[in-house]
């Protein structure tokens, strides 16, 4: 948040966003709006707003879950959970770990294979869903963007819901603009702002990405609407800026 464009939920408007964690880069933002789609190196998926909430979500979905196994009652259950947990916490530590500069180049492999390999063994534990959105943003770091796409759609089958179902959606749209298939990400934006409100912290940059994809597509009328709406829905939003100086380069008069 790619061909190109690097998702916490790496961004628009010239600042690097959706390392939905400092992994997948919520696309690109651009000043320059072709410019932005061109270059990959901006792009680390907004989400690295998401860094420390994704922290708090593997957190909190390990005390729910420790919190049911010890209810009792259910044995297999218990047993099924427990294991899944363990295996998923090494792998979840070791997918944050890899995503900090000083990590070896080896270190985002092995992070994959093990959430792949969790995933595989555990497909019903509660901390799947988590363990495939991060595999999605360490996907979407390799520039595997087929991949990454794949992993988010898998946590949103398994029940993905709140900010990481956002995040997810917004990481399939970043992955479709780094692939320069703009239409798609089109869609994928609209589909992440179905339903979100102007106060979600991920309300901004989806709109801008929205806008940006539209420009590149030829879809100025639309782009101009968009713009329009985030001046409208947050007139203090910190690209705010952007947005305006994007409508006067398509000819839209906007006052101060």
């Amino acid at each position: 948040m790619a061909g190109g464009h690097t998702s916490s939920v790496r961004t628009a408007g010239g600042s690097s966003g959706a390392s939905i964690a400092a992994g997948f880069g919520a696309g690109t933002a651009v000043d320059n709006t072709a410019g932005a789609c061109g270059s990959g190196e901006a792009t680390v998926l907004k989400l690295e707003l998401l860094r420390s909430r994704r922290a708090l979500v593997i957190l909190a979905t390990c005390a729910v879950a420790v919190a049911l196994l010890l209810v009792g009652g259910w044995a297999v259950y218990n047993s099924y959970q427990t294991r899944g947990l363990g295996a998923y916490a090494e792998a979840l530590t070791r997918a944050q770990a890899s995503q900090s500069p000083e990590a070896p180049g080896e270190a985002r492999a092995q992070a994959i294979r093990e959430l792949e390999a969790a995933l595989a063994e555990y497909p019903a534990n509660v901390a799947a869903v988590q363990a495939a959105y991060e595999l999605g943003n360490l996907r979407y770091m390799e520039r595997e963007y087929p991949a990454a796409r794949g992993a988010f759609q898998v946590a949103l089958a398994k029940g993905a819901t709140g900010t990481l179902r956002v995040a997810c959606l917004a990481g399939i749209a970043y992955a479709w603009e780094s692939e320069r298939n703009f239409p798609k990400a089109v869609e994928a934006f609209q589909a992440a702002l179905e339903g979100l409100p102007p106060g979600d912290f991920l309300y901004e940059d989806l709109l801008l990405g929205l806008a940006r994809n539209q420009e590149l597509t030829g879809q100025k009328q639309a782009a101009i609407a968009t713009y329009q709406r985030l001046l409208k829905d947050l007139p203090t939003a910190r690209r705010a800026d952007l947005a305006r100086t994007r409508l006067a380069q398509l000819g839209v008069t906007v006052p101060p």
